[in-house]
């Protein structure tokens, strides 16, 4: 067992195996910071400098994530009587549930234990007390396991007024203005709102599903959102993505489904021979075709991975003309005609079966918001109204041909001898 001390205070301790002190730590979130680059276990309890909270709570706080149940464990805190302070915490992590959609009932707890690899997963910005509501904001993003244990207290805890507001501001700004990744990824918070259009994504995974083998492989993943309509039934599902904050949360979203493997890589650094060898009969590509600089490059190798018959699903984004603003901040290279989606295929070496327009009505939208408003995301409420028509545009579009679209959907397979 290690402890680390760190903070700003006066810290008399006497010197001991295992102890470390790390005076002039200003705020609370530059102190874990600090800390964290110390420790060496596999957990860490991180506790306010506290008397109300007593070390013999530890064993109870790490044996979950020992038994591998969870990934963070809270002390749920508890003391006899209407104790006014622990009634303003408990306010404060009733909105705090609100904002993150986490079953806690004390969310901000000031003892609690993480997996350590979980907490150094999470980039934490915040200087002050402010980083107990951005680590709960982060973690609960990432789809860690979080859970609580009872805690019994010694006296009160003794936090300032202060110290809640700034914990209740923090809040405020992940519920408004700013994502969990703090907007430094300007398309995760596209991606964000495309994976809360429930209707819209079912749409495109049953699309995808017609066509699908057993043995997958998904170009692109980001966090998620198609993968979760490919994978059930399927034998194997590799997930492609080369962002390392959406791969780990590719592995949280899919953990206890083996048969759903994220893979960390570039598509012009990942070792194709290696993926040749899973025995892939199908890959998949939603709107990312238009993501990679060299797409003919990119359909040469996944003709090399399959076998003869063996498809690649494409759905890109369609219409040079509506190209503007929103492209530019998902790092669009192009959108597609026919004629040029169907030449990067037939030219690396696949015959297109199904080359369809999708998606007629989204035109007009698209075009205000990222031609004329120059937007960089579709608002969320329009998604949302959006989403609600999904169900009965995906309907009509089954049902007639559309003359065009803001998407085609492709079904091509390898012809003559594979590589």
């Amino acid at each position: 067992m290690e402890v680390i001390l760190a903070g700003d205070g006066p810290m008399e301790v006497v010197p001991a195996a295992g102890v470390h002190v790390l005076s002039g730590k200003v705020g609370k979130g530059a102190a874990i910071r600090a800390a964290l680059e110390k420790v060496t276990g596999a957990v860490t309890v991180l506790q306010d400098p506290d008397e109300a909270y007593a070390p013999e709570a530890y064993e109870a706080l790490c044996r979950p994530i020992e038994e591998d149940t969870a990934d963070a464990v809270f002390g749920r805190r508890t003391a006899p009587g209407l104790r006014p302070e622990l009634l303003a915490d408990k306010a404060l992590g009733g909105f705090t549930r609100f904002v993150t959609d986490v079953g806690l009932e004390d969310p901000l707890t000031g003892v609690r234990a993480f997996r350590t690899e979980a907490l150094r997963s999470v980039t934490l910005t915040s200087e002050d007390d402010a980083v107990d509501a951005e680590l709960v904001v982060k973690m609960a993003a990432q789809l860690y396991r979080m859970t609580e244990v009872p805690l019994s207290l010694q006296g009160v805890p003794k936090q300032p007024l202060a110290s809640r507001l700034t914990k209740l501001r923090t809040l405020v700004r992940y519920a408004t203005v700013r994502d969990d990744a703090d907007n430094q990824h300007e398309g995760y918070s596209t991606l964000e709102r495309m994976d809360g259009a429930n209707n819209y994504n079912v749409w495109l995974g049953r699309r995808f599903q017609e066509h699908l083998g057993r043995r997958v492989l998904e170009i692109g993943a980001g966090i998620g959102t198609i993968t979760k309509q490919l994978e059930p039934g399927l034998e194997l599902l590799i997930a492609l993505e080369v962002d390392r904050f959406y791969v780990d949360r590719l592995k949280n979203l899919f953990r206890g489904k083996p048969h759903v493997r994220p893979y960390l890589s570039d598509v012009a650094l990942a070792d194709w021979e290696s993926l040749k060898q899973e025995r892939l009969d199908t890959i998949v590509l939603s709107n990312v075709l238009e993501h990679i600089p060299d797409d003919g490059a990119a359909v040469r190798r996944f003709r090399q991975i399959l076998p003869v018959g063996g498809k690649v699903l494409v759905l890109v984004p369609a219409l040079p003309q509506l190209f503007g603003a929103i492209d530019e901040a998902v790092g669009h290279y192009r959108r597609y005609t026919p004629e040029t989606l169907r030449k990067v295929l037939e030219e690396n070496g696949f015959a297109v079966d199904k080359l369809e327009w999708m998606n007629l009505v989204g035109i007009p939208g698209w075009f205000m918001n990222s031609r004329v408003l120059r937007r960089r995301a579709v608002p969320k409420f329009q998604l949302k109204l959006y989403d609600r028509l999904a169900p009965l545009l995906a309907e009509a579009e089954r049902h007639v041909k559309l003359p065009v679209g803001m998407s085609l959907f492709a079904v091509a397979r390898v012809t003559g001898e594979a590589g």
